[in-house]
């Protein structure tokens, strides 16, 4: 089951007694469907659990005659789609006026008049994402959308979600494939409508699985950053021996300034050994920036002006 399924699963397990709220979740289910008109009325999901509410919903308020059939999606997928149908159009008819929309409407808007409370908005969101939401599985991004069939619909969305007093949401529109898409990116937004609607166990989930990956990314940072400082000692301890190699056979390694030649014995000695761990080890300790100041005096010793960047 996808993380999508599982936040529709939650939120339709949420318990609601009165009326009007019942009733406004429907009118999200159905407005933001592909066929809601007088005549006609078809629900299409993946989520049985979905379907299921929708009739519990219309058999509670209305008491239609309904069809519901499933089928596979496509041959290659397990997924099935589940569609409700009102039967009579007179029901059709009936549960759309109740709505409060008329015959012959050019396009359908959000009557307000079924969101005359903050209960009943939640309720109303709460149904639009049973119709037509989605939300990613966060371990792979942070992304809820609505994919809503009309121009007028979308614009009204955006305004409800706007207007959430409990939440500071800020909606983003896109044209996809003939739909409107209203979407959210930010975590924070997505775990705040998700609890409002009545998802707060996926809306924690969220939370949980940003905290793990920021703990994540900040071991690999932490991890690639030894790993850089590594490299960097390698290089750098590769040029200091090859110079004192080159001392070693030329002038000779106890020819050095006796400050010289304890380094460059023991560089010798521990060829993996830091800049700041080599100070240190000196009978007389230094600092990080005195070892390095003496190993280029090594290195200009052995002729070269190569210097190195070691820690």
């Amino acid at each position: 089951m996808s993380f999508s399924s599982d936040v529709k699963k939650e939120i339709c397990s949420v318990e609601q007694f009165d009326r009007e709220a019942l009733k406004a979740e429907l009118y999200g289910m159905l407005l933001f469907s592909r066929n809601f008109s007088p005549n006609k009325i078809t629900f299409t999901t993946e989520s049985n659990y979905a379907g299921n509410r929708l009739i519990f919903l219309l058999q509670n308020l209305y008491m239609p005659i309904i069809e519901k059939q499933s089928a596979l999606r496509t041959k290659s997928s397990d997924s099935r789609l589940y569609k409700i149908i009102v039967v009579d159009e007179n029901d059709c008819k009936r549960i759309f006026e109740d709505f409060g929309h008329i015959y012959g409407q050019v396009t359908l808007r959000v009557n307000r008049a079924n969101l005359s409370s903050e209960e009943f908005t939640q309720s109303f969101l709460r149904g639009v994402f049973l119709s037509c939401g989605s939300i990613s599985d966060p371990m792979k991004s942070y992304h809820l959308e609505f994919c809503v069939p009309h121009k007028n619909l979308s614009q009204d969305l955006c305004k409800v979600l706007s207007e959430i007093t409990e939440c500071t949401l800020a909606p983003k529109t896109v044209v996809r494939s003939g739909s409107y898409i209203v979407y959210f990116k930010e975590s924070e937004q997505i775990c705040d409508l998700l609890t409002y609607i009545g998802a707060p166990i996926r809306a924690m989930e969220i939370m949980g699985t940003k905290a793990i990956k920021q703990v994540r990314n900040n071991v690999n940072r932490r991890i690639n950053g030894e790993v850089a400082n590594i490299g960097k000692i390698a290089t750098a301890s590769a040029k200091q021996l090859d110079a004192i190699e080159h001392i070693k056979k030329t002038i000779g390694i106890d020819s050095l300034p006796e400050d010289l030649r304890e380094i460059a014995y023991l560089r010798l000695e521990n060829p993996d050994m830091s800049l700041r761990d080599l100070g240190q080890n000196l009978s007389t300790p230094i600092s990080r920036s005195g070892a390095n100041h003496r190993m280029q005096r090594l290195l200009e010793y052995a002729g070269t002006e190569v210097k190195t960047n070691g820690k």
